[in-house]
C-alpha cells in the first residue's frame, strides 16, 4: 500500500474516532445516562445532563466581549473547514484510474471488459522484455473513454533511447491496442538508465 491511501485511511480513521467519542459524550448527556445507570462522567465535561449547554451565560458573555469581528472570525475559519474537508472528500472519490476498460472497439463487446490493472501488466511484462530495457512499470489512469498509458522504463547502459521508443511503440504498445481493439491512446514514457557497476581493470 502507498503511503497516500496509508495517511488517507488513518485520517479518516481519526476523524471517525473524534467524532464517534463526541457524539456519544453527547448523547450520553441528552439521553441522562450517567444519571440512570449512576456512571461517573468525563472531568471537566460541560455536557452531563439534559438541560446543560456547550456555553454557559459566563462563557457566552466573555466571548461576546471580544469585539464584534469575533464570531465573523469563528464563522470564517468553520466555513472554511468544511470547505476543506468536502474538498478532501471529492479528492478521495475522485477515480484516478479507469478500473475496467472496453474491449472490442467502439462499440465495445457487451459484457466484455479488461481490467486495467491486468493490462498494465501485460504491457510492463512486454516492454521489460525489449532489448535495451532492463525492467518496465507501466500504469494506466484516467476515464474508461479516454485512458491515459504513464511507462516507466529503466533502460540498461547498452540502451539506445530512439530504438527502446520504437520497439515500444511497434511491439507492446501496438499489441495492447490490437487486444483492446480500441485505437492507441495518449502515452507518456520516461526513461532511465540503470546505473551500473565500473569494472576495474588488473
Amino acid at each position: 500500500m502507498t503511503p497516500r491511501p496509508v495517511f488517507n485511511r488513518g485520517l479518516l480513521a481519526l476523524a471517525g474516532l473524534v467524532l464517534l467519542g463526541g457524539g456519544l459524550l453527547i448523547l450520553f448527556a441528552g439521553l441522562d445516562i450517567y444519571r440512570r445507570h449512576d456512571l461517573v462522567p468525563p472531568r471537566g465535561w460541560p455536557l452531563t445532563t439534559p438541560h446543560d449547554v456547550l456555553l454557559g451565560s459566563a462563557d457566552r458573555a466573555r466571548w461576546s466581549s471580544q469585539g464584534w469581528w469575533w464570531w465573523p472570525a469563528v464563522i470564517v475559519l468553520l466555513g472554511l473547514v468544511v470547505l476543506l474537508a468536502l474538498w478532501w472528500l471529492l479528492a478521495q472519490l475522485r477515480r484516478r484510474h479507469p478500473g475496467v476498460l472496453p474491449v472490442g472497439g467502439t462499440p465495445p463487446l457487451e459484457g466484455v471488459e479488461l481490467r486495467d490493472q491486468a493490462l498494465s501488466a501485460a504491457i510492463g511484462a512486454d516492454a521489460g522484455a525489449l532489448p535495451g530495457v532492463e525492467d518496465a512499470a507501466v500504469r494506466i489512469t484516467g476515464a474508461p473513454a479516454h485512458p491515459r498509458t504513464r511507462v516507466a522504463l529503466n533502460l540498461t547502459p547498452q540502451g539506445e533511447p530512439g530504438t527502446v521508443l520504437e520497439a515500444l511503440y511497434g511491439g507492446p504498445l501496438r499489441t495492447a491496442s490490437r487486444s483492446t481493439g480500441s485505437p492507441p491512446g495518449p502515452t507518456e514514457v520516461r526513461l532511465k538508465v540503470a546505473r551500473h557497476k565500473s569494472h576495474r581493470a588488473q
